[in-house]
């Protein structure tokens, strides 16, 4: 009996082009995906933040901050994990700084996002934790997306498989960095066999964990940084399954990937903020919000509507003060701001101060009434009370007090 050979039935392709030249501009697949991502990851913050009392555009100064701290971080974090391509044997330093290269590590790019998001809060008097809660579910979003550069690049897959979802993978031209190697008939080559698509199990997986964050946020009313720990807890779990199915070259720590132990460190850090730390969800109400312009007078002709547009224009306030869920809903259908932790309605005072009032009033009159009554005694008693008086004084004793 002759076995037939184990042949997939259905294979999934990659690309064999990952960049493409728009006159001198190479336009690279890797770097749209990341920009896509980028843009994803702000539209879903943008939305939570405003849900939160946030001014509209802030996602905007954040991702000033954080995108470019984002970048250096995960460069940073790659030169670390891999010196030896930079510094070793044959390295050339410089090549650290060819980003277009590739070589962009998620736990540097995280740490210097948030660096960068923390300063953004900062000038905004945004609280942080209220930043981070608000991206947890787009961040995944963003690596998903992200991940699919790596499929143009034809890297980040695993093991050998026969899986209908099997991955082709090409040999990448060395000579020509972003395209497949060619052969004599001009076809790209393959790597032999199929491979397991671990850029597509990490982008799905981020899917999941984008989904889990909004239905737990929802559920449970994470606030105080939850919700980015219970990101961090459910990415780290994808990642180190995943960086155990990976078969590219890494370094190794006891023989296991250097990612898997970060993996395994951040996920345990990240589940003891999330037990530790406790608090409802943070709402913001602004501090120093500028009043509305008031109308100009005079007549309608010399009404200048460019400027009145440009005032109607929202503006971002000094900064924001934290609420509880209840005071920020009545801001929402009010309009009016509650009182700060250290402040008294105005009503309250007011009520003070008419009491106050009547107080001293009603003191005033008494004494009033006194008075009178001392204005009814005969004039020659009162003279024998200041002689009597005298005597005393004179005779070395204490005046008498009057209340006595």
């Amino acid at each position: 009996m002759t076995l037939a050979p184990m042949t997939p039935l259905a294979a999934m392709p990659s690309p064999s082009t990952a960049v493409w030249q728009l006159g001198p501009v190479p336009i690279r697949a890797y770097a749209l995906c990341i920009i896509l991502g980028i843009v994803v990851a702000c539209v879903v913050t943008e939305y939570r933040l405003r849900r939160r009392g946030v001014a509209p555009g802030a996602v905007l100064d954040i991702a000033v901050w954080a995108v470019p701290a984002g970048i250096i971080g995960a460069r940073i974090y790659h030169v670390i994990t891999s010196p030896e391509k930079y510094f070793g044997a044959g390295g050339e330093p410089i090549k650290a700084l060819y980003i277009w290269e590739g070589g962009l590590g998620i736990w540097g790019a995280v740490a210097g996002g948030a660096v960068g998001a923390w300063l953004a809060a900062r000038q905004l008097g945004i609280p942080f934790t209220v930043i981070a809660d608000a991206l947890a579910p787009g961040l995944p979003l963003a690596q998903a997306v992200g991940r699919l550069g790596n499929w143009f690049n034809n890297e980040l897959y695993g093991g050998r498989t026969t899986l209908p979802w099997g991955l082709e993978v090409h040999v990448m031209d060395q000579d020509n960095p972003g395209h497949a190697l060619r052969d004599d008939a001009g076809n790209p080559v393959l790597q032999p066999g199929l491979y397991h698509p671990a850029f597509l199990y990490e982008a799905l997986w981020n899917v999941g964990v984008a989904a889990l964050v909004l239905f737990l946020d929802r559920k449970l009313r994470l606030g105080r940084g939850r919700a980015f720990a219970l990101y961090v807890m459910g990415y780290t779990a994808g990642r180190f399954w995943i960086e155990l199915m990976r078969t590219d070259e890494a370094n190794l720590i006891l023989g296991v990937r250097l990612n898997v132990w970060t993996a395994a460190l951040v996920f345990l850090g990240a589940l003891a903020y999330f037990i530790r730390v406790r608090g409802p969800r943070e709402y913001l109400v602004p501090v120093g919000e500028p009043a509305p312009a008031a109308g100009p007078a005079g007549d309608v002709s010399q009404v200048d509507l460019s400027a009145r547009e440009a005032a109607a224009r929202p503006v971002a306030p000094e900064g924001y003060r934290v609420v509880t869920e209840e005071q920020f809903d009545a801001y929402r259908k009010t309009g009016v701001l509650p009182p700060a932790d250290d402040e008294r309605p105005e009503a309250a005072i007011g009520a003070d101060a008419a009491t106050d009032d009547a107080d001293e009033a009603g003191r005033a009159s008494t004494d009033s009434a006194a008075e009178g009554a001392d204005g009814d005694d005969t004039e020659p008693e009162r003279a024998d009370a200041e002689r009597t008086n005298a005597g005393r004084a004179d005779s070395g004793g204490r005046p008498a007090d009057r209340d006595s």
